[in-house]
């Protein structure tokens, strides 16, 4: 058996349990995420421990990036006894307004250790570049 020590974690729980605050697929709950830049790339990274690959979903329509992921419950014997339940399950949902300025057309998905990365590339319109000016007095570089 599981000794419980931290009774406010439990109250929490339960409140949790009773307004019915895990996500649902017309009311998701929000997932964890972090948002960086890493040289020519946007990285968001979404905390999604103990789902299955086959569980998320993730769209892109017009610069609204949508990930969608559902924590199912654990097939369990007749004879298990459940001592104690924290882990959040239903469906998680996050949606992201991404600038015009990244490349949607070559996101990246990878899923490791719980963590779902998506590395979306600066656009190659949006990159700084140099422009010639034309004319036979010569030519000036000037940064764009």
């Amino acid at each position: 058996m599981l000794m419980r020590t931290d009774p406010f974690r439990e109250m929490d729980r339960i409140v949790q349990q009773l307004s019915g605050t895990s996500g649902t697929w017309s009311k998701p709950s929000v997932m964890p995420m972090d948002a960086y830049r890493d040289g020519d790339a946007y990285v968001i990274a979404f905390d999604l421990p103990g789902v299955s690959t086959e569980a998320i979903d993730i769209d892109v329509e017009r610069n609204m990036l949508t990930v969608k992921a559902e924590r199912r419950p654990v097939e369990k014997s007749d004879g298990v006894q459940m001592e104690l339940s924290e882990r959040p399950l239903g469906v998680f949902s996050r949606q992201i307004m991404l600038a015009d300025t990244l490349d949607t057309e070559r996101i990246e998905a990878d899923y490791d250790a719980g963590v779902l990365t998506l590395r979306i590339p600066i656009a190659e319109r949006a990159k700084p570049r140099k422009i010639a000016i034309g004319g036979d007095a010569g030519r000036k570089q000037i940064s764009g």
